[in-house]
């Protein structure tokens, strides 16, 4: 039992120590965390417009399939 109550200790005192060791955010930090963001949105939304624009192009070569069908017969 005081095996583990020194553990305990021990751990709480290595939590406290590391937690009061982190620096806070500086402005290129700041900066650059905004950029990832920025950078993500983006690339959603190019995906999202890429998806829709091959859903536009298979409709399209859908159209041009039956428009080819119906001019042969």
């Amino acid at each position: 039992m005081n095996r583990l109550m020194g553990s305990a200790v021990v751990m709480s005192a290595l939590v406290l120590t590391l937690s009061a060791c982190q620096k806070q955010e500086g402005p290129a930090e700041k900066a650059g965390k905004e950029i990832d963001q920025a950078s993500e949105k983006a690339a959603e939304q190019l995906k999202e417009a890429a998806d829709k624009l091959g859903q536009q192009l298979e409709k399209a070569g859908e159209k041009m399939q039956d428009a080819s069908k119906d001019k042969d017969r």
